[in-house]
């Protein structure tokens, strides 16, 4: 069974909403759904995409984190909303804020379909995802946990205002993948943030 057939065994009640729904020129973003998890697993299921994000995965495997991130927002209030393209309705992406339990810091944190790339979603979505962070949830910093391989995720750090702050360090079992930890304060975004609307 494909994960496209298997979303159509769940009937989820239209009452059901985890979290808010942000929207910016291109994009909605909104907690993860059901109707999510083929595109999820087709993005999970790309070497190239997985690289950074814990490699390749099967489906069964990618719906749990699909439901963790979802039981996420339930339970704290925030968690990674899904990145939607406005002009589709095309699932393209997940992106931060979260803070998981053990975790070096309030990350907004991003990873995009291949398909999405080079559009300038990730600034886009990030962007409405840090004034979410510190306007609605009142986070004083924000890091962003980026592989030092990972080139283009630093780019877009570097294109939101935030600095490296040096190597960081994941709770077990990811101790070992090796991180580097951007960042910005409050205060920092107040001014980065009109820089990026210029």
């Amino acid at each position: 069974m494909s994960p496209a057939e298997d979303c159509a065994a769940y009937v989820v009640p239209p009452h059901v909403t985890l979290g808010p729904t942000l929207r910016t020129e291109r994009l909605i973003l909104r907690p993860p759904a059901v109707e999510d998890f083929p595109r999820w697993a087709a993005f999970m299921a790309d070497p190239e995409t997985a690289r950074f994000i814990g490699g390749v995965q099967p489906a069964p495997q990618v719906w749990r984190p699909l439901c963790t991130v979802a039981g996420m927002w339930a339970l704290t209030g925030e968690g990674m909303f899904s990145i939607l393209e406005a002009s589709t309705g095309r699932w393209i992406g997940r992106i931060g804020p979260l803070h998981p339990y053990g975790w070096p810091g309030r990350e907004v944190g991003w990873s995009l379909h291949r398909d999405a790339t080079g559009k300038g979603y990730a600034v886009e979505a990030a962007a409405a995802a840090m004034d979410y962070a510190f306007d609605v949830l009142g986070w004083d910093d924000v890091i962003h946990c980026i592989d030092p391989d990972n080139l283009a995720s630093a780019a877009v750090a570097t294109r939101l205002g935030s600095r490296n702050r040096g190597p960081g360090l994941l709770p077990e079992p990811m101790q070992d993948h090796r991180v580097d930890l951007w960042g910005q304060t409050r205060q920092d975004w107040a001014r980065n943030r009109q820089a990026l609307r210029r």
